[in-house]
């Protein structure tokens, strides 16, 4: 691994343990006396939702679903491992790494209300709401994030830095990223 490629540290483990177990705690609120299922969508969202399980206080079924990501030339995403329960009449969860331009998780939330579950919300680890194409609801959130590009905690870059238990951003020549975290109070913290 290149350490010298990331940026500035902008989620330390203990502020994402806390997070965590408090988006945690408002979905077992919500979902009290139902047995939801959640969807992790593979491979990032794998870290979110192995922690957030452990800290949920209600039955749930756990699955997972792959998704093909947008290739160039083509418009759309697909699903390339489906779940193994059958979701129809079931309260669903969506568990997401992070939501940016909005275009997969749209898709994925019609896919999914296509199996007649009882309903589809969505938790995501970091949310970009700067990067919206197409809005889309977001019930749980553990961070809101700034347009720049972040790594850890599942999220990678070219198959790195998603082992890392912090959220860094990734090195920015030009300071672009460092200008944007001290906007919101997060700059100069390696």
């Amino acid at each position: 691994m290149n350490e010298r490629r990331l940026g500035n540290l902008l989620f330390g483990r203990e502020e994402i343990e806390e997070r965590v177990e408090e988006v945690a705690k408002n979905i077992s609120l919500e979902y009290e006396n139902k047995r939801p299922v959640l969807v992790a969508i593979l491979k990032g969202a794998v870290y979110f939702a192995v922690d957030l399980t452990r800290n949920l206080e209600i039955p749930f079924d756990l699955d997972f679903l792959a998704l093909s990501g947008f290739k160039p030339g083509l418009l759309r995403v697909e699903i390339e491992k489906d779940t193994d329960i059958d979701l129809k009449e079931r309260e669903v969860l969506i568990v997401e790494d992070i939501v940016d331009t909005g275009l997969t998780l749209n898709f994925l939330t019609r896919e999914l209300e296509k199996r007649f579950p009882k309903g589809v919300k969505v938790c995501t680890f970091l949310n970009c709401p700067a990067r919206r194409i197409v809005e889309v609801p977001v019930h749980y959130c553990c961070f809101e994030i700034p347009d720049v590009y972040v790594v850890g905690y599942g999220l990678d870059f070219q198959g790195d830095f998603r082992n890392l238990l912090e959220v860094y951003t990734l090195y920015d020549p030009s300071g672009r990223s460092t200008q944007i975290l001290k906007q919101m109070g997060k700059g100069g913290k390696k």
